[in-house]
């Protein structure tokens, strides 16, 4: 099932975690609506900026995988509202820097990210609909403490 232009739901679903535990990574009707937006609204449009494919490293994860992940029950991952990928060749900070200044979103971070590595960590990006609804936080996160993303 395609959820945009270059996007699917496999993509968005798949998880070697979940294989490896056996769990059924599978979203219902509320939780693809939200992926389907998120990927419209945020993945599709930054892959058209920096014309490269995206592979997201994790989108939806039922509450099974989250848990066994380690992740906490408020993760938007659960409801199909966020996603962690990286951009191909592009320093993780300058892409999560673009979301910022061009997009709409719920919550950025800029996960793990160590300054003069630029491939260090990812980002993490939600969506919610309706749009009125994004909170704009933009944040980076380096697995102890939390700073604005400037």
């Amino acid at each position: 099932m395609r959820l945009s232009e270059n996007f699917s739901l496999w993509e968005l679903t798949k998880s070697q975690t979940a294989e490896r535990k056996g769990i059924s990574n599978v979203p219902g009707e509320e939780e693809t609506k939200n992926l389907t937006a998120l990927c419209r609204n945020v993945l599709q449009v930054v892959r058209a900026n920096y014309r490269v494919p995206i592979n997201p490293s994790s989108g939806y994860r039922c509450l099974a995988l989250n848990n066994a992940i380690g992740s906490r029950p408020t993760s938007q991952h659960i409801t199909g509202q966020a996603v962690d990928f990286e951009v191909p060749w592009v320093d993780n900070k300058v892409v999560a820097r673009w979301i910022k200044d061009n997009l709409t979103y719920d919550q950025l971070i800029l996960e793990y990210y160590k300054e003069g590595q630029p491939k260090s960590g990812w980002i993490h990006v939600s969506y919610v609909e309706p749009v009125v609804k994004n909170r704009k936080q933009a944040r980076v996160y380096d697995g102890a403490t939390w700073k604005p993303l400037e």
